[in-house]
């Protein structure tokens, strides 16, 4: 992936983003285009999230106090020539602005609390109707500052004033770099500094609020239904193969969220031995299972992260059965293990102690169980390949600049969301496991809030048991 295309310090009278193949435009049509237009300032009513994210930003100001925070939203990047990938701001700059329109900057200071931003254009100049990328007769309407301002209950400046607002005085300054070069050169910084910066960034995400856990419980909601959608049309699915699921997924996530929270992994057969099988190009075959690991992003970015492993004729055969049974259990006692208090890897170990056993029982470890599950050993991960638990949030993989120490090596916090996913993955060529076994993958997966006394599994509105799983799938598909 390319580079942001525009710069930050790019101004609205800047010559228009066009290509070699557009119309000439003369001056006389270009002067007719900047007149005869209403103005349609609109009184935005305050976003829900404004106030939280107030608080949130007091949360990282207090981390840093004296300092100037830098976090840029990100810009567009190139997919192919002269288009565009679909925007999607950096999770950061979003969770501490509420702001989801590109090439913006949030600025940071004690109480002082700027966003810098790139409104929709006069139409005093060409842009509106010229340029590609920002043009409203191109790409759709931007807010103008005043309406982002009532919206997210913020102060918000033109994004021409940020370089000249950054470097006054002498106030020590961090960067959340890595999301806008132009940010990244405009201002020099220590990588320690960098780093401090996203990891309070991170660690402050990780206990959501009433809010939070209501966006994410929506995107379970819609991921439900998306995976209902899929099974409905099974009989095309059977026809068309793995891009069928992929796209009739991908048509419930855009109708009623914002799009996928990552590419479909759609794994029929075979492929659901690969555990990012994001090509979705095979066929869905009868006596076969598929593996579906889906997650819709809602309207506020909140994401889902489901998977299920479904047999391809409604039922499962003897060996898929057992094998299907196994993963359940092994995923059902690590939603056991966890509370508050317990460690994040609980729910790992826990998950992997049931697997490790199962496969000794199914005689395919070298060693005991046991002499498996010892850290210095761990033979079993062959066939099991990957860790049980992520964080979960506005990021797939939320939270990732945490401190090691606090997470994953930390401890669970009511308000946590974390995904519970084992798997067994028995590759086509393994010699060392039974024929009938090769070319089988299973991973259940399922996102769940850590609560006062437990946990709550915020996508248990679909069916997980192997007898559910095929009562589900009869009911859909008839």
């Amino acid at each position: 992936m390319s580079e942001e295309t525009t710069s930050p310090e790019q101004t609205a009278s800047a010559t228009p983003a066009t290509e070699s193949h557009d119309p000439a435009v003369p001056e006389a049509y270009a002067a007719f285009m900047r007149t005869g237009w209403g103005d349609r300032e609109l009184d935005l009513p305050l976003h829900p999230v404004a106030a939280l994210a107030a608080q949130r930003r007091t949360r990282l100001a207090e981390a840093f106090p004296g300092e100037r925070l830098v976090l840029p939203t990100g810009g567009f990047k190139v997919r192919s020539n002269d288009t565009d990938y679909r925007f999607r701001p950096d999770t950061a700059h979003t969770y501490f602005s509420g702001n989801q329109t590109s090439d913006a900057v949030l600025v940071v200071h004690d109480d002082e609390h700027v966003l810098y931003a790139r409104p929709r254009s006069s139409r005093d100049t060409d842009e509106f109707f010229r340029d590609r990328q920002y043009g409203e007769l191109w790409a759709g309407r931007r807010p103008s500052l005043h309406e982002m301002s009532s919206s997210l209950g913020l102060e918000v400046r033109h994004i021409d004033r940020l370089q000249g607002d950054l470097t006054q005085g002498t106030t020590k300054t961090r960067v959340h770099r890595g999301v806008s070069p132009a940010v990244d050169r405009m201002l020099a910084a220590e990588a320690a500094l960098e780093d401090d910066l996203a990891r309070v960034a991170s660690e402050l995400r990780l206990v959501k609020d009433d809010w939070e856990v209501a966006q994410l419980q929506e995107a379970c909601d819609i991921t439900t239904l998306g995976f209902e959608d899929s099974v409905r049309e099974w009989p095309r699915v059977r026809e068309y193969g793995e891009r069928w699921i992929e796209g009739t997924f991908f048509r419930r996530a855009r109708a009623m969220g914002n799009d996928i929270g990552y590419d479909s992994i759609v794994g029929g057969g075979r492929h659901a031995t690969t555990l990012h099988w994001i090509e979705n190009s095979g066929p869905i075959t009868p006596g076969e299972l598929v593996l579906l690991d889906m997650g819709v992003e809602g309207g506020n970015l909140y994401t889902a992260d489901v998977t299920r492993t479904l047999p391809v004729d409604g039922r499962f055969t003897t060996v898929q059965r057992e094998l299907y049974d196994l993963v359940f259990t092994a995923q059902q006692a690590g939603i056991d293990a966890l509370r508050p208090g317990a460690r994040f890897l609980v729910a790992h170990e826990a998950a992997m102690d049931v697997l490790a056993h199962g496969l000794e029982d199914m005689g395919l470890l070298p060693v005991s169980a046991e002499e498996a599950l010892d850290p210095q050993s761990k033979v079993y991960s062959r066939w099991t390949l990957h860790g049980t638990s992520h964080m979960l949030g506005m990021d797939v993989h939320d939270c990732g600049r945490s401190s090691i120490d606090v997470y994953p090596r930390g401890d669970l916090a009511e308000g946590m969301v974390l995904t519970v996913e084992p798997g067994l993955y028995f590759q086509e060529d393994d010699l060392l496991v039974p024929e009938e076994l090769r070319g089988i993958g299973i991973r259940i997966e399922d996102d769940i809030l850590i609560t006062a006394d437990g946990s709550r599994n915020l996508s248990a509105a679909l069916p997980r048991s192997s007898g559910d799983v095929e009562d589900w799938m009869g009911g859909l598909i008839g």
